[in-house]
């Protein structure tokens, strides 16, 4: 998988730094992969959740953060769109 947007990665881990470790595995992990759907995604990560139109919400340091991303498995690109901490309130999550 390509990750298109990996600024936001090192933009929230300037500002968090005990998630740049996390964010920077998850990177790798990410894009080491080609997956096909979400179930070959929570193969590699247990902690994935399908939020509709094509969003899905990982959970990253033991779900003191939480990550979106838009996938196309068809292009294999993954769209970071959204990275911030649990408290963050999401209140419309399929248009992020």
């Amino acid at each position: 998988m390509r990750i298109v947007t990996y600024k936001r990665i090192k933009d929230f881990s300037d500002k968090h730094a005990d998630a740049e470790t996390p964010l920077n595995f998850w990177y790798h992990t990410v894009t080491a992969n080609e997956w096909k759907n979400l179930n070959e995604i929570k193969r590699t990560f247990n902690c994935v959740d399908y939020a509709g139109n094509h969003r899905y919400v990982f959970n990253i340091k033991g779900n003191d953060y939480r990550l979106v991303a838009i996938i196309s498995f068809n292009a294999q690109k993954v769209y970071i769109r959204f990275i911030g901490t649990n408290k963050d309130q999401l209140k419309d999550i399929k248009n992020i």
